[in-house]
């Protein structure tokens, strides 16, 4: 049987991005984001919050230390991992993690990007008439 591990997510995150390196040098950056649902619940509209872990490596890595901080919006694109460990204590331990394969930085909210210049009003498009259209 095949398998398939895809995860993707649109969230907000909750403390600024650690980076560490690994014993070969590569950058490891972790930080962790918040993903609302909102659903209704009879005549009430209710939210639920999701926190999730993320874990990014390489280029991607120094890039989210360096640009992201707590309340940025991001989009994931990664996979689902559980890491096991056991404690000094001989307790075992496991954890959910996404590992992020492209990480989109999202503009962030007041109108300001991702370069920290406020955007700039757009032209407004012509309006388009169906007799216009050429076919």
């Amino acid at each position: 049987m095949t398998s398939f591990n895809k995860v993707i997510l649109i969230g907000n995150l909750t403390r600024d991005p650690e980076i560490r390196y690994t014993p070969n040098g590569t950058p490891v950056a972790s930080f962790a984001i918040a993903v609302n649902r909102k659903y209704k619940q009879g005549e009430e509209t209710k939210e639920e919050v999701s926190y999730i872990d993320i874990v990014v490596f390489g280029k991607q890595a120094e890039n989210c230390s360096k640009y992201l901080g707590k309340g940025n919006g991001v989009l994931i694109d990664g996979r689902l991992q559980q890491r096991r460990w056991e404690t000094d204590e001989g307790q075992k331990r496991s954890k959910h993690e996404v590992v992020a394969e492209r990480v989109q930085f999202m503009p962030k909210k007041g109108g300001v990007g991702q370069t920290g210049q406020e955007k700039t009003d757009a032209p407004a498009e012509p309006d388009i008439v169906d007799n216009d259209v050429p076919f």
